[in-house]
């Protein structure tokens, strides 16, 4: 994928980054190329996908 981004008098006076999702990217100003990687701390057999956390009810 090429892509191609012209910037005039871009001026960034403060940046606040409030929350980080799973996958993100903050680019401020030029770039000739750009690698992304990803690295987990939790084994992923304790990744929880697609299922809804619920406490079990009480028998």
């Amino acid at each position: 994928m090429k892509f191609q981004v012209i910037n005039h008098d871009l001026s960034i006076g403060d940046l606040k980054i409030v929350g980080v999702s799973i996958s993100s990217l903050v680019l401020v100003g030029d770039a000739g190329h750009i690698a992304l990687a990803a690295a987990f701390d939790t084994p992923p057999e304790t990744l929880t996908v697609g299922t809804a956390l619920v406490p079990l009810s009480v028998v």
